[in-house]
């Protein structure tokens, strides 16, 4: 096993967590706005919510892998088919909405941030939780 990670800077943990927040807020706001049936935005929000714990389900298989934490074969290809599925659906039902080009950008764009920091999130908890008290913001693997 490695040695304790040094902990990850304060300002990453909050740049990781807004972007997370807006991403997901603004998604979601975008869906509280939006024209369309009630079911078509449930669809959405499965979606986001799904994209989310498949791309934290992914982080985490690949940082077991990295770190010599067995991982099954079957749940690694899961997580990545999980998170390209996630990233397909939506791509499929913006394609056939009848929204705007700009309202399927922002849906995208703030799909794509939220998946990204759900995984910055999800590295740095999981970094803070083994780490020494030293801020660092530049390599896991600093600590020989």
């Amino acid at each position: 096993m490695n040695a304790p990670l040094a902990k990850t800077s304060n300002a990453f943990v909050a740049a990781s967590w807004f972007a997370l927040l807006a991403g997901m807020g603004a998604f979601i706001v975008g869906l509280w706005n939006a024209q369309m049936l009630l079911n078509e935005k449930g669809y959405y929000f499965t979606i986001l919510m799904y994209g989310l714990f498949s791309a934290i389900s992914l982080q985490k298989s690949v940082r077991d892998q990295l770190d010599g934490i067995p991982v099954t074969n079957i749940y690694y290809g899961l997580s990545w088919f999980s998170t390209i599925l996630s990233i397909a659906l939506l791509t499929v039902g913006l394609w056939n909405a009848t929204l705007t080009l700009s309202e399927k950008g922002f849906y995208g764009m703030s799909f794509l941030l939220s998946l990204f920091a759900a995984i910055a999130v999800q590295k740095n908890t999981r970094d803070n939780k083994g780490s020494s008290d030293t801020p660092v913001a530049e390599n896991r693997y600093n600590a020989e």
